[in-house]
């Protein structure tokens, strides 16, 4: 039988004895598993994975099946079911005991899927569907989290940690747990922040990739997006990103114009440039001027509202952009 997860709740999940939760969102699955396990005894909750009940069939009925006359309905949690699973499953509905209640709690599965039409059409065994949350549902979950815990956020960094998701709320969890952290003794969040405490820059390659377009190398700009498969997604990371290296970047041109010293310039800067970078950013001095990269900063603000506005076309755009930076007053 097909129910919806809103239906599933303590009364039917003690009334009931088999359940079989499946799909995408393991963060909404974490969520209704918790719930429904929060006020059971521990000692009668017993959690598997599927091939330690494949590999040790006989010893998991025994254990399942057996039963102390002092003990109370036991909970089986079986992750990461699969068809696999089924003979093991028939043969314990066949016994028809009542003082079991399991739940297998599986990944994405097909409609031919044996194991989920088994749950579907048995009148007695609940099938719950747990789709990708939506963007609309993220979003209002992260910012009744910033409000809960008053911490200030723009709703474009909000879009920006909601995009990387993937849909799974336990994802979005994870990045609020490190949001929340961090702002233990600081109530205000910036997109330089963001970028390093959710780890959206998860590869070097969106790093790499603007360090040499500043730098002016076109070889190594052509190769770096021929070797990545960069998504929509991404792109309004990269246009922060580039916008924080073009600010940070001015910044040091600012200096170096005032003391004629480069090496002075970047073992003063603060914060610390690392010793890897330098030689990176060295190049990137000497390819700009002061004007030109104001110019870049305004003109990558222009790039990501139409980024935004053409999100469909956001992957040419931003290539676009960065070939055309990167081959200005290149010298390869």
């Amino acid at each position: 039988m097909i129910k919806k997860i809103f239906q599933i709740n303590k009364d039917i999940f003690e009334k009931e004895n088999f359940f079989l939760f499946y799909g995408l969102n393991e963060g909404l699955k974490s969520e209704k598993i918790s719930e429904l396990l929060l006020n059971i005894d521990k000692t009668n909750i017993y959690k598997y994975e599927e091939n330690q009940v494949l590999n040790n069939t006989i010893q998991f009925l025994d254990q399942i099946l057996t039963k102390s006359l002092f003990e109370e309905k036991k909970f089986i949690l079986i992750n990461r079911g699969t068809d696999k699973l089924l003979k093991i499953i028939e043969e314990i509905v066949e016994k028809r005991i009542e003082d079991i209640s399991i739940l297998v709690n599986s990944g994405p599965l097909e409609k031919k899927s044996k194991l989920r039409n088994f749950f579907e059409k048995q009148k007695k065994m609940i099938c719950v569907p747990f789709y990708e949350d939506n963007n609309e549902t993220l979003s209002n979950l992260a910012k009744n989290f910033f409000i809960k815990n008053n911490i200030s956020i723009s709703q474009s960094n909000i879009n920006l940690i909601i995009d990387k998701c993937n849909g799974d709320r336990g994802n979005l969890n994870n990045e609020l747990n490190k949001i929340m952290l961090y702002s233990l003794d600081k109530k205000q969040i910036n997109t330089e922040k963001l970028l390093k405490l959710t780890n959206l820059i998860e590869n070097h390659s969106i790093s790499q990739l603007i360090d040499n377009c500043l730098a002016k190398n076109m070889k190594s700009t052509i190769k770096i997006l021929n070797e990545n498969r960069f998504e929509t997604s991404d792109c309004i990371i990269i246009t922060r990103t580039f916008l924080i290296k073009a600010k940070k970047l001015l910044a040091l041109l600012n200096e170096f114009e005032k003391n004629k010293n480069i090496d002075i310039t970047l073992s003063t800067a603060k914060p610390p440039i690392f010793w890897k970078d330098k030689d990176i950013i060295k190049k990137q001095l000497f390819k700009w001027e002061s004007r030109n990269l104001k110019s870049l900063i305004y003109r990558l603000n222009e790039i990501e509202h139409l980024i935004k506005k053409n999100i469909g076309n956001s992957i040419n755009f931003i290539t676009n952009f960065i070939l055309k930076e990167a081959s200005e007053n290149s010298n390869n």
